[in-house]
């Protein structure tokens, strides 16, 4: 098995765009959007979304699979990204890719609660602020200041792992190993009651990352029977952690929606359908210019989303009705992500990723 590192790398700016990805990703952003706004609780309506939106609730109380999409896109991109780069490439890369849109985030979603909208009633302390900005509040047992960030604690410990793979030489041998270990040994560790481990190898979404991990090898790489049998391994892992610890767990619990367990196997089997036909078929080729941009608004959309599309909700439905508040959810939501993306990360990213590389370069 040969390694990846050694392979040669096309330079990031060169490499084709999966511009259907990017509209996958958008459409994830999308679903979770919809679960918060019509499904989840929450105190902005005025009564319970489940009851407000009996009919459309029944479906959109499956969107926070649109998180799981995300994980198995990660998988995918995160293998591709990391191929040929040394580990100052990769993290200079991510850091500069997650904190500068993170950090308006926080920053916008403290002053709803402090300065615009008192009527959330959540407290924000100096410390919560400081420790949240550095993303690993998780591991200081510092609550989130907006919830939607668990899973970026989720995939910044996926890049730790990607990061230290680099670390001892990428080859595509070691990845197999990882795909077939991670969420083994993480199931084990939720099983016996660990909490260190599970904490480090978030058992309910291994599988995810592992999974688009092997798509992206397939797309590079082509059919060869050990890989598809290790996809398939943790798209069945998969199905089962999805429906343990989400459908049949959180979600039911956060909507008062009694979800089903077959639609939510159905839909992560779709999931990773959707990703395999958009990377392992002519469609990779297809799609518009419009989708790259797309998918840059996906990250700050989701930061800002939930807090401030409630906080709308609460402002417009007593006045407007519940289509309205929802479509002014969705529009301040897409406005401050418009914000985000223009003025926040594209002149911060490359300056602080390029900062970054020459930092590792001085320490080589």
């Amino acid at each position: 098995m040969g390694g990846m590192s050694s392979v040669p790398v096309a330079p990031v700016a060169s490499r084709p765009r999966f511009l259907l990805l990017d509209l996958l990703r958008l459409c994830a952003a999308v679903a979770v959007m919809l679960y918060h706004y019509t499904a989840r609780f929450n105190d902005q309506w005025d009564a319970v979304p489940s009851e407000k939106f009996q009919f459309v609730s029944q479906f959109t109380a499956y969107g926070f699979l649109g998180v799981q999409l995300f994980f198995v896109i990660s998988g995918f991109v995160i293998l591709l990204s990391a191929e040929g780069r040394t580990v100052g490439q990769f993290v200079s890369a991510r850091v500069a890719r997650l904190f500068p849109a993170y950090w308006a985030g926080v920053i916008l979603t403290t002053l709803l609660f402090v300065v615009i909208a008192p009527q959330f009633e959540r407290k924000v302390s100096a410390t919560e602020f400081l420790v949240n900005l550095t993303m690993v509040q998780k591991a200081f047992g510092v609550r989130h200041i907006d919830g939607v960030y668990w899973t970026l604690w989720i995939e910044l410990l996926f890049y730790i792992m990607i990061a230290l793979l680099i670390s001892v030489r990428l080859t595509e041998a070691k990845v197999y190993w990882f795909a077939f270990l991670w969420p083994l040994i993480g199931a084990l560790a939720h099983a016996s009651d660990s909490a260190f481990l599970s904490s480090l190898l978030s058992p309910a979404y291994a599988p995810l990352f592992a999974g688009g991990m092997l798509l992206y090898l397939l797309h590079s790489r082509g059919n060869s029977l050990l890989r598809w049998m290790l996809l398939l391994f943790n798209v069945c892992l998969a199905a089962h952690q999805t429906v343990t610890f989400d459908v049949l767990g959180s979600a039911q619990k956060y909507t008062g929606v009694q979800l089903s367990e077959n639609v939510g196997v159905v839909l992560v089997l779709g999931i990773f359908g959707l990703v395999a036909a958009v990377t392992l078929t002519p469609l990779q080729h297809r799609g518009w210019s419009w989708m790259t941009y797309a998918g840059a608004l996906t990250y700050p959309l989701y930061l800002v989303h939930e807090y401030w599309g409630w906080w709308m909700i609460g402002i417009v439905n007593p006045v407007a009705g519940k289509w309205a508040a929802v479509g002014a959810a969705f529009a301040v939501s897409f406005l401050l992500a418009i914000v985000i993306e223009r003025w926040v990360e594209r002149p911060i990213r490359p300056r602080l990723r390029r900062g970054l590389q020459r930092s590792f370069d001085a320490t080589s």
